[in-house]
């Protein structure tokens, strides 16, 4: 029944290895001005409001607050459509999925309260013309990317170009920077 499906799901992807990364830790757990690099993405995701938050392991485990829901996606080394059919599985009940980067460290918690509240089927954030995360699945779509055949590591990227024509852009302020590499961290360090 549709009209039970209420709740949205912000879930936090952060599975992948970080192979790009050559410094002496994982890269989500590198210090990024004083804290690890995925607490900034985690901090943000919670200032938001968002109630229901899966954070989606992999390579890695996390720690989180209590009251978040971690899910651990053992088949990260396929890529990140595997980490977004794993949370599509722990947001069942859910309206929609709200997906972001746990390497984006300046997405504001108002860009994800900005893409939580589009009421477009697929929405995505934008900073200063360019489509980045927040990315926003309605349940409507979900058995459609299940069912799709891209690439494993495209995650939600292929079925975004797929359906351009409907995405509901929301213009967000901010930085859509992330960290690959010891530079990138240097850098903002």
């Amino acid at each position: 029944m549709q009209s039970s499906r209420t709740q949205l799901t912000a879930v936090l992807l952060a599975a992948g290895e970080g192979t790009r990364f050559a410094g002496p830790t994982h890269k989500l757990l590198a210090p990024l001005q004083g804290l690890p690099l995925y607490e900034h993405a985690l901090s943000a995701l919670i200032k938001s409001g968002i109630a229901s938050i899966v954070v989606v392991t992999g390579a890695v485990s996390l720690p989180v607050p209590a009251g978040i829901n971690v899910v651990h996606n053992p088949l990260w080394r396929t890529g990140q459509r595997s980490s977004v059919l794993a949370a599509l599985q722990a947001a069942r009940g859910s309206s929609a999925v709200i997906f972001g980067l746990a390497d984006q460290p300046f997405i504001t918690s108002e860009s994800w309260q900005a893409v939580a509240s589009a009421t477009g089927s697929l929405a995505m954030a934008t900073y200063n013309g360019i489509r980045a995360h927040p990315v926003r699945l309605g349940f409507e779509l979900w058995d459609e990317f299940m069912t799709a055949t891209t690439e494993p590591d495209e995650g939600l990227r292929s079925f975004v170009r797929q359906h351009s024509q409907i995405v509901q852009e929301v213009v967000c302020q901010g930085s859509l920077a992330d960290i690959d590499t010891l530079e990138d961290l240097k850098r903002w360090n």
